[in-house]
């Protein structure tokens, strides 16, 4: 059973929201220029990646990145894996989070947040279990918990259950520690993917999942 909504992850959260992200995204602007020129040079167009994505209470919205991979395919038409269309720009653009430069405009919308649980694909929605569909009771971050405990290297169930545990636990205090950790994972580039894939492995279900039942 979820906790009773504090004064800060009503009121105070979307206020730290504005107040850093507006003078960030003026602050980085000419970071990001330098970036969306480099993106179209290496990787060509479109410059953003845009994707809907679920955010607070499961609404979609779009999503906006740098872009990190090209559009390679196979004989049939059909995208290529993404270790395959991953280049080593987009690599880069990954472990430092440049990419995540756009994303700010998304905090500014009220899409999402500075720290939430990371924003995941439409099609999981229906694939967590009720106590893992409760991350969506908070705006979507461009960092998060899960992200400084371990990032893509964690395993699915790990990640949603630490996500979960974000939204029990929210406050100005968590927010400003998560915020300190992300900087050092940044610079030590931890976590940036799984064993053996490029990024993450698509979410399937768990066994969590499976013994709560399928959500209603």
């Amino acid at each position: 059973m979820s906790r009773p909504v504090n004064f800060y992850k009503r009121f105070g959260k979307r206020a730290v929201d504005l107040a850093v992200a507006l003078p960030a995204t003026v602050l980085l602007s000419p970071a990001a220029g330098v970036v969306a020129l480099t993106v179209r040079r290496k990787l060509g167009s479109p410059v953003l990646f845009r994707q809907q994505r679920p955010g607070l209470g499961g609404r979609s919205f779009e999503l906006v990145k740098f872009r990190t991979m090209t559009d390679a395919r196979d004989e049939a038409g059909a995208l290529l894996p993404d270790a395959l269309r991953l280049t080593p720009f987009g690599r880069f653009l990954r472990a430092s989070s440049l990419d995540e430069l756009p994303t700010l405009y998304n905090v500014l919308k009220g899409d999402m947040s500075l720290v939430g649980p990371r924003p995941l694909l439409t099609q999981y929605l229906a694939r967590y279990s009720p106590a893992q569909a409760r991350r969506h009771e908070v705006r979507p971050g461009i960092t998060g918990w899960a992200q400084v405990r371990g990032r893509n290297a964690l395993r699915w169930d790990d990640k949603l259950r630490l996500d979960v545990w974000y939204v029990d636990h929210c406050s100005a205090a968590l927010d400003a520690r998560i915020l300190f950790e992300t900087v050092r994972a940044v610079v030590l580039r931890e976590g940036i993917s799984a064993d053996g894939h490029a990024t993450m492995p698509e979410f399937m279900g768990s066994e969590a999942a499976a013994a709560e039942g399928p959500r209603r």
